[in-house]
């Protein structure tokens, strides 16, 4: 299934979509303005939290947790390396690599197998995020790693 989120999401906005491949609405995110760190949620068109995003504000290295249902299932920590940025996806045995301020980059479980890739759509929805997730993955883990990285990647920049 293919996904998109726009670039840039968390810049003064603190609300947007997801879509999917035939450009209706799936998701939305809303964040939490005045925190300790970022608190997102995940929410379906009904507003049903899918998953809550929320970064430890006194951490080294960027560091989310990733909770759904009350209880983490996984945790998303930018590994320290000089040349280029790593991410490993605690509780779950996922790893994200790639070249990221290209948006560019690619969520891999322990064998290798393909969870989702991302990259950046030019042509659709102004600059977006073009996100394909496997068809036997779970998507809303795996966007809410997209959200996590982009989080990371906007903080980076500003």
């Amino acid at each position: 299934m293919r996904f998109y989120i726009q670039q840039h999401v968390f810049t003064w906005r603190d609300r947007f979509s997801i879509y999917d491949e035939t450009e209706r609405e799936r998701y939305f995110v809303e964040g939490e303005v005045f925190s300790f760190g970022k608190k997102l949620h995940l929410l379906d068109l009904a507003g049903q939290e899918l998953a809550y995003v929320h970064q430890e504000a006194f951490s080294f290295l960027p560091r989310y947790r990733i909770s759904r249902d009350g209880a983490d299932v996984a945790e998303v920590v930018r590994r320290f390396s000089f040349f280029r940025q790593e991410y490993e996806v605690a509780g779950l045995g996922w790893h994200v690599s790639g070249d990221f301020f290209a948006h560019e980059f690619e969520i891999r479980d322990l064998s290798g197998h393909l969870i989702a890739g991302v990259s950046k759509d030019w042509f659709s929805f102004g600059d977006a995020y073009a996100i394909d997730v496997d068809d036997y993955a779970d998507e809303i883990l795996a966007l809410a790693i997209v959200i996590v990285i982009d989080a990371v990647i906007s903080d980076d920049r500003a």
